[in-house]
Formats: C-alpha cells, structure tokens, sequence
C-alpha cells in the first residue's frame, strides 16, 4: 500500500531535513510483493501487517479498521493479534464485509482525508495488477503550468522500465513497472473462475462505494474529483492494464451516479408531494416553517442532483468518449453494455439522439461481442413501451443497418437482431417497410434454427396472430375458434405459395414449431379443414393448398414425434429434458388417437394423387403403440384396407416404399394393431406372387425360356415386380420363394425373347433381396447341410446370372448386377465370420476368377474414366453430384470386397493406380482400402502397393515402345514417381512396417534385374529408370535395413556395372545415393522410437553413446538358416567398416532371418 510518508522510517538526518517539507513532498514506494498478482490471490489470513488498520490510518482509523475486521471475519476477531484489512483485501471477504469496510474508511476518511484517499488510489492501482512502484507527492495545485508539463508516459529502454506521472489531485502519481506488463495477464482477464469472480467484486465494490458515500463524502468536492481524475489518467494509458480496469471502474462508477440521480429524484418527487399536501391543507392547520423546510430540501436535493449529473457528464466526456473506440474489443464491449444500461435507467439525461449515435456507429464493429452488446442495448429500449416516442429517428437512420445485421456471420448477432426487429415491428406499426418483411420472413428456412426459430416468431406475429372472432348467437365457441385456425393456416399457405422455395414445408414447420406450436398440432383443426365440403359459408381450399396441408400435417406429425431434426439445420437442442419429452409423449397419444381414426378418410379422398397418398402413409409410422385408442381393431383394419386400397392402383416408387416401412413399424413390436397389420400385409404378397405366377406362366419353363412379349402383361409384371421388390428390401419374403419364380427371367438371353431391361433391373433387385434375406436368416434357418448346400447353389447361381448380366447393353442393368453381386458377396463373407463352427451356417462360396475379372474391368469403365490431365474428374468439373455420387457407391461396394477377402488383395492394385489422378473424387474410399488392407495383411498390402507401380511402368514403357499418341489411361513418369512418394507416406510407424518396406525394395531391385543378361547391344537393363520411382521408399527404411538392402543391390550389380558415372547407369547412381544418405538423418529416420521412450536425466552423454551404440549393432542380426554360424558374420550388418561389395551372392531361394532388439521377441523373415 502506499504508507503515509510521515509513518514512513528515514534516516535521522534526512528526517531533521525534510520535517519542515513533510506537508509539501511525500514519498512512496510500493514492493511487488504488495502490488503484484501474486498477492492477489493470497488468503486475508496470511497477510499480517506490523501496523494496524488501514496503512495510511492511525490511532482512531486504526481502530475502525480492527472493529470491521472482527466483523468481516467472524473468529479472527478473537485472535491475539488483529490483522490489517486492506482495500484490495475486501475483494475477498463477500458484500457484506465489504459493506463493514467501506462503511470504516469512509469514518477515516474523515479525520484523514489524504492518507485515506491514498488508499483507494492503492487499490484502484493493485487492481491493475500493476507490478512496480508508486511514488506520490503533493501538489499545490491544479493550474501550476509546471505540474501539468511534468504528465508524462515514457519508457526507458534500457533499464527495462517505464514511467507514468499522473494528477490524482492533490496527489501527482508516479507508477514504474516493467515494460513486459502489457503482455502479461492481470486480474480482469485471467482465465477461469478466478477472472469471472474479480469482475464480479470489483463491480460490487465500485457499486458500494458510491452507494455509502452519497450521503456525505460524495458532495465534499474533493474525493469524487480525485477519483474521476484518476480513473481518467489511468484509463487513457497506453497499457492495456491500466486502460481496461480503470474503464471498467469509471463506467461502474458512472451507473452507480446513476442510481444516485434516480434516487435523488425520487425524493424531489417525493418533496413534492409533500409540499402539495402543505399546500392544499387549510390556514389553520397549515404550518409555513415546515412548508420552508420541504422547500429547502428540494432546492439542496436539486443541487444534488444537478451535481451528480455533473460528474456523469465529465466521466462520459473525460472517459467513455476516448474508451468507447478502443483498440481492445473488451473495452469497446463493456462500454456498450453500459451505454444501453445508462440509457433505459435514466433516459431523462442518456435517451437523445447524441447518446444514441455511438450505439449506431459501434452496430457497425467488426468484433461480433461489440455488435451483440448493442442489439442487446436496444432490445431493453425497445421493449419499454416509454421510451418508444424518443427512438423514432434512431430507428429511421439504423434500420437498414438492423435488417442487414440478420445476415451477421455471428449467429448469436443474427437470432438477437432478428429479436430486436421483432419488438420493432410490435412497437412501431410503418417502420418496417414490405421489402424488409419479406426479406425478413424468408428466414423462416435459415439453416441456423435459432434464427429460423425467430424468423418464425416474426411471421406468426406478423401474419398469423390473428383474433378469434366474438361469438354470436349463431356461431358457437367452437366454431369460432375452427374459423380461426381456418384463417390462420390459409395465411400461411398464401405465404408458403408466394415464397419461391418450395418442397421446404418440414424446414417451414420447424420454424413456427416454438411460437405457433398449438395451431400445427391442432389435429383435429388440419383434418377438419382437410375433409370439409366446400359450400355457400365456407369456399374450401384449392387443389393445391390441400396438398401443400397434407405436407403441413405430415411434418407436423414428425415434427412432435421426433423432434427438430432435420438434414442441413443446426444449432437445434440434442438433449431434451424431462418436461419436454413428456410434452413430446402427450403429443404422440393425442396424434395417435385421432389419425388413427381419421387418417383412413383422408386415403380415400386423396386416393388419386399418388403422391399425397405417399405422404399421408407415412404417418402411421409415428403412432404410438400404448395409446388407448391402439386397441380398437375396427380402426386398424379400416386402415389396413384403405392402405390395400392404394396399393392397388398404379403406385410409384415413393408410394411403394412409404407402404413398406409403414407395414414394417405396425408388424413389428407388440402393438395391438400387429396381427391385424401382419395379415394384411401377407395377403397381399400372396396376392402379387399368385398374380406374377398367372402372368409369367409356362413362358419360362423349358431349355429355352422366352419372355412374354405382350406390352400390356409386360407392364402388368413390372408394377408387380415393383411391389414385391419394394416390399422384400423391408420383409422377409423367403416363404413364398421368390428366387425359384424370377431366377429364370435372368436365363433368356438379352435379345429376341429376353427380359425388357426395367424388367431385368427389378428381378436383379428382387433376387439381391431374396439372397441378403437368406444370408441374414441362416442363423436359424439352416438346420442341415442339404439346406447349407442348397444356399451356396443359389448363391452360385445368383452369382453365375449376374455375371451375364454385366455385359448387357443397358448401363442400368450392368449397375443393378455389379451392385447386387458386391452386396451379396460382401454379406456372405460377414457371415462366415459370424459363423458358430457348432451350428450350421452358410458354406465358404469363392467368385469364379471369370466373375472376379469381370469385377475389376467393370469398376475401370465405369468409375474411373473421363479424367483430364491435371487429375480432376470432369464430373466434379461439370458440377454432377449425382453422378459423382453413384460413382463413388460403386467403388464402394468393389472395395468392401477386397476388404472382406472376398477378392485376392492384387485386385486393389487396379484401384490404387487411380489414388493420384482420382484423389480429389474418390481418395477417401482408396485411402480408406489402403488402411483396411495393411490391418489384415501388412506384407500383402506391400506386395499390392508394388504391382500397382510396376503396372503403371509397364504401361508407359508400353505405350512410349509403341510410339503413339498418349493415352487417357496412362500416367507419365513424373506422375508414377509421385505416386510412389504418396505410397511411402503411407507407412507411418517406421518400426511396425519395417519389413513392409524392405519388402517393397526387394521386389523393385527384381523387377529391374531379373532376367536380365548384359550384352553389348543391352549394356542396361530395360527397366533401370524403375529405381528413380523406387527410391522415393528409401526413406522409410530403418537404417539397418538400408545395408541389407544395398548388399541385395550390390550382389545383382557387382558383376554388371563398370563405371556409375556413365549417363545409362543414372537412376542406379540415384538409387545407391538414396540407400546411402547421411548418417544424420538416418539416426533421425531410424530411431522414431526414441521420442516414445525419453532418456533418463541421470544418465551420462557416455552411457548414452555406449547404449546407442550397442541397440545399433544389435538392431538386426542376419541368420541364414542354411549357412554356418562362421557365414552368418559376414552378413552381419554390424560390421561398418566392412565393404557392401564383398558380400557373396546367393541363391533367390534362401531366406535371411532378421531379429531386433526394437522388435522385441518378433522375428521378421525378409526374403532375399
């Protein structure tokens, strides 16, 4: 604290020197054990001061201060030994200590008015979490030109220091501290609890100062002067400290003036009154000394108050008019939030144009908070029906800035602004125009729910919000309230068919769920209005408004059964609390009970619009199956039979396949309705295979089956087959042996006699079904090895036809079959993972390599093509998602195979030749195959990595010996290279694929040298250019493996090359230098290991060196498990010194045995 220099221990001469100055210079000095952060935090307990009270108080202060610090703090009062209480230290006590406290300086402020002012300057300063040291000296006054010459902020760069003095009259401050302060964190903004909780009590403080001082001390003209006089030094520092807490401090103290000003006008009102009531009294009981006294007090409560406003006026001038622009978006944030406080509280001095203006310049701020500060602000403005009349030329200037402001990138500035008109549209009928609505409104389909959810809000006050009519002696309550609903849902219609999106009616709902909830889960109101008779009273809606209500009264109903889900919308609730899902239960038993009974009506009248019909199906799917109404069976079976009904008319796709999820969820669970819907749902198989039977007749029986090749029987067998297809992808239609009726469709040939193509695509589809059926059930259906084998024949059957068919002229056709025979394979083989050896289950079917071929060459034709040179696919290009997307499933599915084992792991190298060229449409799914295949083979993924690259050579080798044109399908030389460098990146974990990539390098140096015999007219092997690719795998080899692998290159070149410098035996050169880097980065490469395991401290840099050099010689240990142990040396990669050269060659056959201290008790066998 700063200490009164009088109490302050001198040397005896410099006291008999400076007696007589003591009144005029004092010196401070403040440690940064009392100023720092540090102390901040330290418990009131622990600080035991030598001196009592305050440090600046004596003798009666002293005292004050013990009696509030036996208050605050309840036993300490007890102790032998009272502990000093400072300012700072209240911060920790709670309000009710700090009222105590305050309450004590204020009495010691008034017997020692500097000292107790210095005081509070020291806890404004440690606040700041200033680290220095203070230095204060009195001035004689405030218009010596010399006193204001010497306010100065400098910095001394070479002491590290910096300096500020400042006038808190009648004190002149000097702070130093270290010029690093700015970087550090101080109290307002340190993390966690601990900033929070300062904030909090700080403002307390601030608030309670003003609040206990207003009685006496505030009006004294000399402690609100010094305190607004240092608030406004500190606060226009160029230290973020000092600037941030002193403005947070003077525009608390501001709004406590405030509340100040509002209470002293209260009691002028109050006076008033008062004097009013002397007024009116009559002559004799009138009493003129009172009448005086009561005027009196209003002419000082006036002064007061007119005082009061002064020191508001100087604060927001002196301060808020610099700080409100800060750099700091802090600053600029709380100043806001204040302004729009000062405005709604005391309107009388705050709410005019000139304080509103910086609300609208700072809408403006490029920091979202700052924004959002000022929404806020006008949303308590806004919403005080008072203060409506002094806003209209604020609202007139800012409102397009507000409407833009609903577009913020800043979704909370969006929702608060669209809030904000919406009190503005409430309050002020012709202050929005029609094009601000309309943009306003089209945010009901915002892909931010919030701001969808107030849009919606918007729009149901706007459009929909309108009164019932008064009942009359004709229309009962009833009645009026259905007119109401009819009025407010035709509003809403007219506004989603003037709207240009369509196909949004769910987005639409969503969005008037939270404000117009009641109106959209008005059931019986919806299916009224959907059923009623047009008629003289009542008009009826058009065609297309009952369609677009049914959509309304679909989403409705997933809307309360599922909440507010829905594809492309965030910000939506995930978890829902008690409240709201009974609320969500009592919707669904209420849906449940009256569409069930209902919804049979609507089938019928919509009967002849397939569309509505699907969509009107899809409803069931939401019952609630323990809802009362559930147990009357005359309403499942209308239902059933309406639902029948429709599905014998001509249905579409989404017809069918709404039809088959609704039978799936009324025949499953234990619902009342099951055996009911389970019923229907059979007779109505039984009637489409009896029909398809009938229709397809004895055309396909024979050697030689024909298809019948009447249109009208043609059509009537394809809507069948839509059916049944539909309906088999839901339910298991294995009884009525599905496969054995549509399995000879797949026999006629293509041509004259075949199938029509849409016919073959729903028998491909069928029969996919029928054998993922199979597959998922055998389980329990195959109870003997006569049913085991009888699958397998039809899954190779399935699999035989469908392989026919990838070579049929329609695209669609080849799709449906490569897709079905993916699927099924893929499911075969999950299964025979499953399989209990104890039970029977299915038996292992293998794909014929015809089948396999076929598989490979499919996914080139059709995924893979129409690439430009620089890699990108000409559909992402051309902007065809679909296709895109159909690509990528069909790749998809080829890959599942190849994951599963299904196909041999090379037939991924057909895949991977694309990773390059492909990346940017299908590299996730190549990727992905990639990680899947090294987790179940690590040697076998290599062996593909290296036919994938070798490959791609003997293509471009090809097509350069030809000397043709380039080809679409082959990459360049640089292209395999980088191809070859994203392989290499592949193998992360440099350890667990050492030998993956030792095998990579065995493979490419017999790929160049194999079979090859020098002659003079082929002095190099043809494929020598092959290790420039090759060596992008070097450096991922470990560096005991990089010799071994050089002694394998040296025993297939040492005979074979003469001179390296010779331009043909280049890429030999670059391979060899590529084995052979240094020594550095060979340790940096080869021991990764090392950041898993850190060295010891203790240990020494020799036992370090000694280690390294003992894990290095015994990293691997070459055995031949042919060769004697006196050969085994000499391949040993220990031995530094030792020539590569001199190694023997052996035969290709041998296998060398390689054990690793990194590896532990694993072996890696690396053929050689």
């Amino acid at each position: 604290m700063i200490q009164d220099p009088t109490a302050a221990s001198r040397p005896t001469e410099q006291n008999k020197n400076s007696h007589d100055e003591a009144n005029t210079s004092r010196a401070v000095n403040q440690s940064e054990d009392e100023l720092g952060i540090a102390s901040n935090r330290k418990s009131v307990r622990q600080r035991k001061r030598p001196h009592e009270g305050f440090e600046n108080v004596q003798s009666k202060g002293a005292k004050a201060g013990r009696s509030s610090a036996s208050r605050a703090g309840g036993r300490r009062g007890k102790r032998r030994h009272a502990e000093a209480v400072t300012l700072f230290d209240v911060l920790s006590m709670g309000r009710s200590a700090m009222q105590a406290v305050i309450g004590d300086w204020i009495e010691a402020y008034g017997t020692r008015r500097d000292s107790s002012l210095l005081d509070l300057i020291s806890f404004f300063i440690q606040c700041c979490g200033c680290k220095g040291v203070v230095t204060a000296e009195m001035c004689e006054g405030k218009e010596d030109r010399d006193v204001m010459s010497k306010m100065v902020e400098e910095l001394d760069e070479v002491a590290g220091l910096q300096y500020k003095k400042f006038l808190a009259f009648p004190w002149i401050l000097t702070v130093t501290w270290p010029m690093d302060i700015d970087s550090a964190e101080y109290p307002l903004t340190q993390p966690g609890p601990y900033g929070r909780w300062f904030h909090s009590e700080f403002c307390d403080f601030v608030a309670v100062l003003v609040a206990q001082c207003q009685r006496g001390v505030m009006f004294d003209g000399y402690l609100m002067n010094s305190l607004i006089c240092l608030l406004t030094e500190l606060s226009d520092s160029c230290v973020r400290a000092f600037r941030h807490t002193c403005t947070l401090a003077a525009v608390k103290l501001l709004s406590s003036l405030v509340a100040v000003a509002l209470s002293l006008s209260g009691a002028i009102q109050n006076s008033h009154k008062l004097h009013r009531v002397q007024k009116t009294k009559t002559t004799r009981r009138r009493s003129p000394p009172k009448r005086q006294r009561i005027q009196r007090k209003i002419t000082e409560l006036r002064e007061r108050r007119a005082e009061v406003e002064t020191m508001m006026d100087v604060v927001f001038k002196g301060i808020f008019l610099k700080r409100y622009r800060d750099v700091l978006p802090e600053i600029r944030s709380l100043c806001m939030e204040e302004l729009g406080l000062w405005m709604k509280l005391y309107g009388s001095a705050f709410l005019n144009d000139s304080y509103l203006k910086y609300v609208g310049w700072m809408m403006h701020d490029k920091v979202p908070d700052v924004r959002l500060r000022c929404v806020l602000g006008l949303q308590g403005l806004y919403g005080d029906p008072p203060l409506l009349p002094k806003l209209d030329l604020f609202t007139s200037r800012f409102k397009d800035r507000m409407v833009s402001m609903t577009l913020d990138k800043d979704n909370e500035v969006a929702v608060q602004t669209m809030k904000l008109l919406l009190l503005v549209s409430k309050t002020s009928d012709g202050a929005l125009s029609d094009e601000d609505y309309q943009g306003l409104l089209r945010l009901v389909y915002s892909s931010q729910r919030p701001l969808a959810a107030a849009a919606g809000e918007l729009l149901f006050a706007r459009l929909l919000n309108t009164e019932a009519p008064a009942p009359d002696l004709e229309i009962n309550e009833e009645e009026a309230r259905e007119r109401q609903a009819s009025a407010r849902l035709r509003a809403l219609l007219h506004f989603y068919q003037e709207s240009e999106l369509r196909s949004h009616v769910a987005y639409l709902v969503d969005s008037l769920w939270d404000s117009g909830g009641a109106l959209l889960k008005d059931w019986p109101a919806l299916t009224s209005i959907l059923l009623q008779e047009p008629s003289s009273r009542s008009p009826g809606l058009t065609w297309a408004e009952q369609v677009v209500l049914v959509e309304i009264l679909v989403a409705s109903v997933r809307q309360a059964s599922e909440g507010p889900v829905l594809a492309g919308r965030s910000g939506a609730k995930k978890v829902m609390s008690a409240r709201e899902k009974k609320s969500q239960l009592d919707d669904c038993t209420k849906l449940t009970e009256h569409l069930l009974v209902v919804l049979p009506d609507l089938l019928a009248k919509f009967s002849g619009s397939c569309d509505t019909v699907a969509s009107l199906m899809t409803i069931p799917q939401h019952f609630l199956p323990e809802c009362p109404e559930a147990d009357a069976p005359q309403a499942a079976s209308r239902l059933m039979a309406e639902m029948g009904a429709a599905l014998d008319r001509p249905a579409g796709p989404a017809l069918l396949e709404a039809a088959a999820r609704t039978y799936l969820s009324l025949c499953g669970g234990g619902a009342p309705w099951c055996s009911v819907a389970r019923t229907a749902r059979d007779s109505l198989v039984r009637r489409w295979v009896d029909h398809l039977t009938a229709l397809l007749g004895d055309s396909l029986q024979g050697e030689s089956p024909r298809f019948p090749a009447d249109e009208e029987r043609t059509a009537d067998i394809l809507a069948t087959l839509k059916k049944l297809s539909a309906f088999h992808n839901c339910h298991d239609l294995l009884e009525w042996n599905l496969f054995g009726l549509l399995s000879p469709l797949l026999s006629a040939e293509s041509g004259e006699g075949g199938a029509p193509p849409e016919v073959l695509l729903q028998v491909l589809q069928c029969l996919s079904y029928c054998m993922l059926w199979s597959l998922s059930t055998s389980s329990g259906t195959l109870s003997s090895r006569e049913k085991a084998e009888s699958q397998r024949l039809q899954l190779r059957l399935f699999c035989e036809r469908s392989n026919r068919c990838l070579s049929h002229p329609d695209h669609s056709v080849q799709q449906q079959a490569f897709v079905g025979v993916c699927d099924v394979l893929t499911a075969h083989a999950h299964q025979l993972q499953l399989w209990d050896p104890s039970s029977f289950g299915p038996l292992l079917y293998t794909p014929s390599p015809r089948l396999q071929r076929a598989l490979v060459t499919f996914v080139c034709a059709h995924v893979f093509v129409g690439a430009d040179c620089d890699g990108q696919s000409a559909d992402s290009e051309a902007g065809r998602p679909e296709e895109l997307h159909r690509r990528r499933n069909l790749l998809a599915a080829f890959c599942k195979l190849i994951v599963h084992g299904v196909l041999e792991m090379s037939a991924a190298a057909e895949v991977f030749v694309y990773y390059l060229k492909y990346n940017d449409d299908y590299g996730d799914i190549i990727k992905e195959t990639m990680y899947r295949t090294r987790q179940m083979d690590k040697l076998g993924s290599a062996h593909t990595l290296v036919l994938c690259l070798q490959q791609l050579f003997l293509r471009l080798r090809g097509e350069q010996g030809s000397g043709g044109g380039a080809h679409p399908g082959v990459q360049t030389f640089t292209g395999i290279k980088e191809l070859a460098r994203r392989f290499a990146l592949t193998f992360g974990d440099l350890v667990k694929f050492r030998d993956c990539v030792v095998v990579v390098h065995r493979n490419g140096i017999e790929f160049v040298f194999q079979e090859f015999s020098q002659t003079p007219d082929a002095p190099t092997p043809p494929y020598l250019s092959y290790l420039t690719i090759l060596s992008e795998f070097s450096s991922k080899l470990l560096k005991p493996d990089k010799k071994i692998v050089f002694a394998y290159l040296q025993k297939h070149t040492a005979e074979r090359v003469t001179d390296l410098q010779e331009e043909c035996w280049q890429p030999l050169a670059y391979y060899r230098a590529s084995l052979l880097a240094a020594a550095g980065a060979e340790d940096a490469a080869s021991h990764a290991s090392s950041e898993r395991s850190p060295h010891r401290p203790g240990r020494s840099p020799s036992s370090k060196q000694k280690r390294k050099g003992n894990k290095s010689s015994g990293l691997f240990s070459p055995v031949d498990s042919e060769v004697s142990k006196g050969q085994r040396s000499s391949f040993s990669p220990s031995h530094k010194d030792a020539d590569p050269s001199s190694v023997r060659a052996e035969p290709p056959a041998r296998r060398l045995d390689f054990e690793g201290s990194v590896l532990g008790e694993d072996t890696v066998d690396v053929e050689l």
